[in-house]
């Protein structure tokens, strides 16, 4: 049996996402070997309430000051021990504190890029699902994680299999990786014809239980062109080294191509908490409630390259990474408010890419020399884009940019 100084104290940010409710899934079948400690969540009170009622951490967090006192008094309603928090900066103190070793990174968009940078610059072992943190500041993160001996294992499934494959050689003899994507729930689809789906049809992934950000990114590629970024700094690939294939099984996740011919899959049915498992695990292999793979009952598994004229996001995001410097930042930071503005009904589904590539045509790439920097990089791309979308019909046919927004 474990001693208590054995156990893994885990901190769950995002813990009412889907990738957070699966890593509590996971730790809960192991409450030998680790616990969660720490629960944030953005707005939703009651759901990390109950959260708490079940996994009982030390402290619970809610980004939303005003929801403070709901959180307060519902854990004292439930007769808990657990201490409320509210706010960025209580967060942050949480996730570099020490009532955690491990921190699983799920907060969604660029807010989760505080506790990210303060996990890492604390030297915790981060299970990192918060693409827009690399996106964003992808050199600053993976600066912060030399300086403080950190270890990044990720959970994106892709580069979960990216991380189980390079483990078979030391990182020298990788010749390409290759992200896979399913190509989400319009695939084989012509550009023409996306101009009227709707965010009901867009956010209907046919493999993947996500949010409706996440669901939306998937369906117009973007989210495998973030994953590009990402693998460029968590693997430290040049972009001419990473392909991505679509592969609409969902089965193999990613695969390793070696100098010697030798190409490495990694596969598994798509659930997150295989991923998840490998991280906090890692390097031993435990339990994460999912089942075997029986390729015998998945018939084929296919291949084929993404259309990248009826998916245009794949080609800003990794003409975004060439660009260096600020342009992901602002590509990211336009994306997440076209995606918002989509939700909402005010633009139509091929507006995303339009905005992005206006954005980034407007805010030319400049060097990221600092999160200060990055920050207003992120600040300026929303304005510049929400101006956009004011001067946008509800289908998304492009009217004339206001002078300001083409000009940055």
């Amino acid at each position: 049996m474990s001693s208590p100084a054995d156990i893994r104290r885990v901190a769950v940010l995002g813990a009412t996402g889907s990738i957070g409710t699966s890593a509590l899934d996971v730790i809960a079948r192991h409450p030998q070997r680790m616990r969660a400690t720490v629960l944030a969540a953005g707005g939703r009170v009651d759901a990390l309430l109950q959260l708490c009622v079940a996994h009982r951490p030390e402290h619970a967090v809610i980004a939303d000051p005003a929801l403070y006192p709901r959180l307060r008094d519902g854990l004292r309603e439930a007769g808990l021990d657990t201490r409320a928090h509210a706010g960025d900066e209580a967060l942050q103190a949480l996730a570099a504190g020490p009532d955690c070793d491990t921190v699983v990174a799920a907060i969604v968009g660029a807010a989760g890029l505080g506790s990210t940078l303060a996990a890492a610059r604390a030297g915790k072992r981060l299970l990192l699902a918060n693409k827009e943190s690399l996106v964003l500041a992808g050199e600053l993160v993976m600066a912060a994680v030399r300086e403080a001996g950190a270890e990044i294992v990720p959970i994106d499934s892709e580069h979960s299999a990216v991380f189980q494959c390079l483990r078979s050689c030391r990182d020298t003899g990788v010749r390409r990786i290759v992200l896979t994507a399913s190509g989400g729930p319009f695939r084989g689809r012509s550009h023409a014809s996306l101009a009227e789906v709707t965010p009901a049809q867009a956010v209907a992934h046919p493999k993947w239980s996500m949010g409706p950000k996440i669901s939306v990114d998937s369906a117009t590629l973007m989210n495998k062109g973030l994953e590009v970024i990402e693998a460029h700094h968590l693997f430290g690939l040049p972009g001419s080294r990473i392909d991505v294939l679509v592969h609409p099984q969902s089965l193999v996740h990613a695969l390793v191509e070696y100098v010697d011919g030798s190409t490495l899959a990694q596969l598994g049915l798509p659930d997150m908490r295989t991923a998840l498992a490998v991280g906090l695990g890692w390097p031993e292999r435990i339990e994460s409630g999912v089942a075997g793979l029986d390729l015998l009952s998945q018939g084929r598994l296919e291949f084929e390259a993404p259309d990248m004229d009826a998916f245009p996001c794949l080609g800003l995001a990794r003409g975004a990474m060439e660009a260096g410097g600020t342009a992901p930042a602002v590509l990211n930071a336009a994306n997440e408010e076209a995606v918002s503005a989509f939700l909402q009904g005010r633009v139509g589904f091929l507006a995303i890419p339009a905005l992005v590539e206006d954005a980034l045509a407007a805010l030319p790439a400049a060097p990221a020399t600092s999160l200060e920097a990055l920050l207003q990089a992120d600040a300026d791309a929303r304005r510049v884009t929400r101006q956009m979308i004011e001067h946008r019909s509800p289908g998304g046919a492009p009217a004339t940019p206001p002078q300001d927004a083409r000009h940055g």
